[in-house]
């Protein structure tokens, strides 16, 4: 890996000096004394910035071989730093704000729906004790009561709810009529 790396150097370097002697071209007030100073100076930069590259990456390999001793992992790495920007995000004043509010609109939503139940339970309360509904009830109850007496039941009246029941149940309870007639009588 670092005769790559120094392969990619210096062919940076090749390319910097035609880019220096270019430059060089284009500035006349520079001497060839003044050129090749720079150029050992930069030279030795990049010789120093290869340095510390390798230092660099000798740093990266211990640090990494600490945290498997340590058993740090990087899911344990990723996992405590989500958790810690969840935490900071919670602390954040943006963050309270919003909670507030949205904790705020939830409470004025479920009280309206506490006060539109109760307004409606109300409301079926007071239709159901209404003239007319207590006139379509007894007719309904009337009506079930006959029906019951023709079909053979108990002419009884009863609640409300008991007679659709008993008049669910006495529907549920009719068989179809057969209306095929016997092969013998019909004609050939």
């Amino acid at each position: 890996m670092e005769t790559r790396q120094s392969d990619i150097w210096r062919q940076t370097l090749e390319a910097d000096e035609d880019l220096a002697s270019e430059v060089s071209l284009n500035n006349s007030n520079m001497t060839e004394e003044e050129r090749e100073e720079i150029l050992q100076e930069m030279t030795k930069l990049e010789e120093e910035i290869s340095t510390l590259k390798q230092v660099l990456l000798s740093k990266e390999k211990q640090h990494a071989e600490l945290k498997q001793k340590l058993g740090i992992t990087p899911l344990s790495e990723f996992r405590n730093n989500f958790s810690r920007g969840w935490q900071d995000m919670q602390s954040s004043t943006a963050y309270k704000k919003t909670s507030e509010t949205l904790s705020t609109a939830g409470q004025k939503t479920s009280a309206a729906f506490s006060n539109f139940g109760s307004a409606i339970t109300r409301k079926f309360g007071d239709m159901r004790n209404s003239p007319s509904f207590r006139s379509f009830e007894e007719k309904v109850e009337n009506t079930v009561s006959t029906i019951k007496t023709k079909v053979g039941g108990t002419g009884t009246g009863g609640s409300f709810e008991e007679v659709l029941s008993s008049a669910a149940n006495a529907s549920s309870q009719e068989t179809p009529t057969n209306n095929l007639t016997d092969i013998s009588e019909k004609p050939c």
